[in-house]
């Protein structure tokens, strides 16, 4: 029943209602599965197979697959990779150590109003 490129549906998890293909067979009760959801090892429990069947070889690559759900008629979202934005670097504070860990930085001013006193 769960053979490689068999559409399912996903019914448990956060994918849970998003339609996948089994992209390798790991044992009975595990899959690897790829698609509209993210691509992971699942539980054949958590899936409900359909009657569609994409011809995909063992261990297929996520273009693969979204190209194969598409030409069988499927809607498939298009993963995006996540590009970082641009930071600029910030100044970085001064470490303190033993000896000036409790104390802050007094002024010059400061320190000499108090010895005039």
């Amino acid at each position: 029943m769960f053979e490689i490129g068999r559409v399912c549906v996903k019914i448990a998890g956060r994918d849970a209602g998003k339609r996948c293909v089994i992209v390798d067979v790991l044992d009975k009760n595990n899959v690897m599965i790829d698609g509209d959801c993210r691509r992971r090892k699942c539980g054949v429990r958590h899936l409900e197979a359909t009657r569609q069947v994409i011809s995909l070889s063992k261990g297929a690559s996520n273009s693969e697959v979204v190209s194969a759900l598409k030409q069988a008629g499927f809607d498939v979202k298009e993963k995006q990779s996540k590009i970082k934005a641009d930071k600029t670097e910030k100044p970085r504070r001064a470490r303190k150590t033993k000896i000036n860990a409790g104390k802050t930085k007094k002024t010059q001013e400061e320190s000499n109003s108090k010895k005039t006193i």
